[in-house]
Parts: C-alpha cells; structure tokens; sequence
C-alpha cells in the first residue's frame, strides 16, 4: 500500500497549542515539582517538548506498554514492557501521552500507577479522539481534539513510519 499524508494541523500550531499547555501545566503546578511520565514510543516527542516549556521542576521518567489483540483494535490487554525506574509515592504524576484513542490502555495504565502512592495522578495528551473512547478516562490537558482518522507524526507512526514528522498528518490510500 502507497501512502499519502494529508496535513491535519501544522507544525507551528502544533508548538503554539504545546506552549499553551505548559503554561496551564506551569500555572496548575506552582510551587510544586512534576514527575512527568512518558508513554513510549509515541510520547516521546511531545514529552520533550512540553518538557522544555514548563516552568516549574521536571523529574522524568519512561514506561512502555503493548496492548494485544489484532491490528485494527485492542483486546484491552495490557502488558508492562517497560516499567518505571523510580518509585511515584508522594509524587505529582503526569502521565504524557501521544494519543488517547479507545482509552483501555490508559485506563489500566492509571489503575496500576494510582496504586503506586502518588500525590496526585493527571493524564496529559497531544491528542484526543474522545469519539472511540470505550473506556471512560479523564483527560486533565489535552492539546487538540481530533476526527477518527488514522494520524502520523509527532511521534505517531504508521508501520513505525513517520514518527519524525513535524506535523500531525492522515494517512490516505492512494
């Protein structure tokens, strides 16, 4: 299959929504200390860059979770690939994540870290499709809401393609 990719919002509206989000992050945050947690692979870029633009302390870590079931929808089956490196009790916890689509993955996601102790627990996404949702998760900062279309970019991939994009796209047949 040829792919082409149709441009769904631009690299510089996508920097002034993160710039946006930090700022109410920053503002909510005050006087505290955020222990970001980055949902990997696909978080890893808007992780960074929302990073770089709060102003109050960042500690940072990593977690990788697979969910199974086959290609076009998830079982709802979640397995821990790669867990964090640093304990969450009495922290303030912000779970970064690139897309929030049926909601079943981060649904068990807070569930497991709500259990670890920590201060508080928010979600923080790039992106929202709040139409698939099956589960019901809260989303605390969310940069756009987006149609159920099939997005790349920003570190979203297709066939761990397009990743580096600096702009969300669609992914249309040709």
């Amino acid at each position: 299959m040829s792919e082409k990719i149709r441009v769904l919002l631009g690299e510089e509206e996508v920097d002034q929504r993160i710039r946006k989000i930090a700022a109410r992050i920053s503002r909510d945050y005050a006087g505290k200390e955020i222990h970001l947690i980055c949902v990997l692979k696909g978080g890893v870029f808007f992780t960074c860059e929302l990073a770089k633009r709060i102003t109050v302390p960042v500690s940072l870590d990593f977690m990788s979770v697979s969910s199974y079931g086959d290609d076009t929808k998830s079982s709802g089956v979640v397995k821990i690939v790669k867990d964090l490196d640093q304990p969450l009790e009495g922290k303030d916890v912000l779970i970064v994540e690139d897309i929030v689509d049926s909601g079943r993955t981060l649904s068990y996601l807070m569930k497991v870290l709500e259990s670890r102790n920590p201060s508080s627990l928010r979600l923080c996404t790039l992106l929202d499709k709040p139409q698939r949702r099956v589960k019901n998760v809260k989303v605390d900062y969310c940069c756009f809401e987006i149609p159920d279309e099939f997005v790349v970019g920003y570190g979203l991939d297709y066939a761990q393609k397009y990743r580096n994009l600096p702009f969300i796209g669609v992914v249309e047949s040709r």
